[in-house]
């Protein structure tokens, strides 16, 4: 218990949604001592959870976290980091986000955060659907951006580490271009197949079907995050325009055929 103790951290989440919820439950069972403020009042549940929450960003800010872990919308983190009085933070802490697209939360929290506080760049790769029986082999994927306590930082990713989860690090740059070409671009399908309204039918291929749970499992999500992970990624457009242009591609092959089949057929 007493080695438990000493790697034990004192964790502020911000934004206190199903996400944050989520992780929050993860980490009270490895004994962290969690804290809680969102624009949102969850106090009746941080109770019945055992996180303390807070109604006002400052007294959360001099709550002395060892970590404060950002589980906002990718929409809303520039407004949500502006608002808090960051001036009034008493120690050296280490900000986290947890969000879909990395290099915009780095450029945020490097721009507003005082200089000595550390920035760590995070994105779990899974929530409460995939992650539901367990973390194990999920990946993790993580940047050290600014970091000069790196034995906060390695129990912080210890967290991640201990539950099984494939850690992954890899610099913002580089998770933005490839999460365009597969997150994005997964989302983007998802939602025009949304759009055409697809349903299950009693005959279904397995290809088919694989369409399906993407359509649905995109609309589980909000259109805010489709939103925020096209405006705040820089490569998603590319990848938008590439799936337009293929999408043309695929057209005119199908006309050039349609077109040859009735020529044929004339003769």
């Amino acid at each position: 218990m007493a080695a438990a103790a000493a790697s034990s951290l004192k964790v502020g989440i911000v934004g206190f949604g199903t996400f944050g919820q989520f992780l929050a439950k993860t980490m009270i069972k490895q004994g962290h001592t969690i804290r809680a403020t969102s624009r949102t009042d969850h106090s009746h549940l941080c109770h019945q959870l055992g996180v303390s929450f807070f109604g006002d960003t400052l007294s959360f800010l001099e709550a002395d976290n060892d970590v404060i872990l950002l589980s906002t919308s990718i929409l809303s983190l520039s407004e949500v980091l502006r608002s808090m009085p960051l001036h009034c933070l008493k120690r050296r802490t280490l900000f986290v986000d947890v969000l879909s697209v990395k290099e915009h939360p780095r450029n945020l929290l490097l721009q507003v955060l005082p200089e000595a506080m550390d920035v760590l760049c995070t994105h779990p790769m899974f929530g409460p659907e995939s992650g539901k029986n367990g973390w194990k082999d999920l990946p993790f994927v993580y940047e050290k951006v600014r970091v000069r306590d790196e034995p906060r930082c390695s129990r912080f990713l210890q967290i991640f580490e201990s539950e099984g989860c494939r850690m992954v690090e890899m610099s913002c740059e580089e998770h933005d271009k490839l999460a365009a070409r597969s997150q994005f671009l997964s989302h983007a399908i998802g939602r025009i197949l949304s759009e055409m309204g697809i349903e299950s039918t009693s005959m279904n291929t397995k290809s088919f079907e694989t369409l399906v749970k993407l359509k649905e499992s995109t609309n589980n999500d909000s259109f805010d995050l489709f939103s925020g992970l096209f405006i705040h990624n820089r490569f998603a457009q590319q990848e938008l325009m590439n799936l337009e242009h293929s999408f043309e591609m695929v057209k005119q092959r199908l006309r050039r055929g349609t077109s040859e089949e009735q020529n044929l057929s004339k003769v």
